[in-house]
């Protein structure tokens, strides 16, 4: 199978070059490695809410099987504080600010380009199951999965709990089961399909679990009867992601392809206040540690034989450039990343970030999308026969850049991570900019601010960290289109 597949790849290097939806594609055709990939992503798990990361309580046995076998990393961010933004820099591999997605609920707009749309031209077949949380999954979005590059896709608005409506390119389909199975079960239905072609495949895997409201199964819930009954539903919810996590585990085993299968989990924001257990100061919603950091581990047997954990700071931005760089690909017009390849520390050759990462928590809003609402009348219309007319909900004006935000002015709460330091930009309602200043490796709690201890490296960092937020801003006006 993998020799097909390299000589798949050769054939479309030798072909010169595949249009790809944004540009020229550029295909090393040497480069020997073409793995197939999956990207999961858990809703609101927060750093500590693992067992293998120390949690009293939880049991997640099969996250704690791979984190002993794979790669663990231990200093993971997600690029925001919440969901759509943090999905939104693993799909283009750049902060989610520079398109405009600032909080929940905002999409991505159809001039990116994805990881999905850049891998198809290598010859990838692509999925997407689970929350898309991107945009509309209607049919005639310019930003639903489909329009972001995915061939096939089982996918909901929003977070979802058990028995979920959910999309299948456009269609709405009444599914039964936990939550997390019915992902695992749409993902693994698409990779038992492609595992034996000599095509590989991308399957973006996005659970709708831990989000609230918790609902765990029986089986799953049973395990915490010595809880309160809210952490027992909240604990159900990742025992049963862990459970559907451990049987997509397994069935890569069992095709025979999980040596060159790429299997790299996260979740896409901090804790939950008052429910989970986050990996420093704050939770979900704040750009302090306990928003921002998160679990991840990374299997591929081929290339990291054996188990390795790191402390090498890594960014949900970071899978676009490092996916790429493995499977020798570059986008012509491909506009500025925030994140950077990791595969030199998959090599075992960094020790340390060579770059550092800005985050930025912008204070619009998020909008609104109650996805039972939504595919519960999508489901209803479509049985009877039409199509819900409320164009509102596509999203057709996501390409449109109507508003012009200042290059000199940046609202809300950004910071500057340069191992072990990290910034705090904090602009007020009132005008006034506070800093904090944090070194993480003996203060990781950030609890002792020391900008007065330290002048010259605040004035240093905090002009690195606003000349970074000037090209963000100039990104969201649009200039890298231009």
């Amino acid at each position: 199978m993998q020799t097909d597949r390299r000589g798949f790849l050769r054939a479309i290097g030798a072909g010169a070059s595949l249009a790809a939806t944004r540009g020229v594609l550029a295909v090393d055709s040497t480069h020997s490695a073409t793995p197939n990939i999956v990207l999961c992503m858990a809703d609101d798990q927060g750093w500590g809410d693992m067992a293998y990361n120390g949690h009293p309580v939880l049991r997640t046995p099969n996250f704690d099987a791979m984190a002993a076998s794979a790669l663990r990393f231990d200093r993971f961010y997600a690029a925001a504080p919440v969901c759509s933004p943090t999905r939104g820099s693993v799909m283009t591999g750049r902060h989610p600010n520079r398109f405009g997605c600032f909080k929940w609920g905002h999409t991505l707009r159809p001039q990116e380009i994805t990881i999905a749309e850049a891998l198809k031209t290598a010859g990838y077949v692509t999925g997407h199951f689970g929350k898309w949380h991107l945009g509309s999954v209607r049919r005639g979005s310019p930003v639903n999965p489909g329009a972001s590059g995915f061939d096939e896709w089982l996918s909901a608005p929003n977070f979802f709990d058990n028995d979920p409506i959910l999309s299948r390119e456009g269609v709405a389909v009444q599914t039964e089961g936990e939550s997390s199975m019915v992902t695992v079960d749409a993902a693994l239905e698409f990779i038992r399909k492609h595992a034996e072609s000599p095509r590989p495949f991308l399957a973006v895997v996005w659970f709708g679990s831990p989000h609230s409201p918790h609902v765990a199964v029986e089986q799953d819930r049973a395990l915490y009867a010595d809880q309160e009954e809210k952490l027992q539903h909240f604990y159900g919810e990742i025992t049963g992601m862990d459970r559907a996590f451990g049987k997509l585990r397994q069935e890569l085993r069992a095709l025979g392809i999980h040596e060159n299968t790429i299997l790299w989990y996260c979740s896409d924001n901090g804790g939950l206040r008052g429910l989970g257990a986050t990996g420093g100061r704050g939770h979900k919603g704040q750009v302090y540690e306990g928003g921002l950091r998160v679990p991840a581990i990374l299997d591929w047997p081929a290339r990291i034989p054996g188990p390795r954990n790191t402390d090498v700071p890594g960014n949900t931005s970071d899978i676009y450039p490092t996916l790429l760089e493995i499977v020798g690909v570059r986008m012509a017009g491909q506009p500025p990343l925030d994140g950077l390849s990791l595969v030199p520390l998959l090599h075992g050759e960094m020790t340390a970030r060579p770059e550092p990462m800005g985050f930025w928590d912008h204070p619009t809003p998020g909008i609104g999308t109650p996805s039972v609402e939504w595919m519960s009348e999508l489901l209803e219309a479509q049985r009877a026969g039409s199509e819900p007319s409320d164009t509102s909900r596509l999203r057709l004006d996501a390409a449109d850049i109507t508003q012009q935000h200042p290059e000199d002015a940046f609202p809300g709460h950004a910071a500057w991570l340069d191992w072990p330091w990290k910034l705090h930009r904090i602009h007020g309602k009132t005008g006034d900019v506070g800093l904090e200043l944090y070194n993480l490796a003996e203060d990781p709690a950030e609890e002792h601010d020391v900008v007065p201890q330290h002048p010259d490296r605040t004035g240093a960092m905090k002009s690195e960290l606003e000349g970074w937020l000037a090209s963000v801003v100039r990104s969201l006006n649009g200039a890298d289109y231009r």
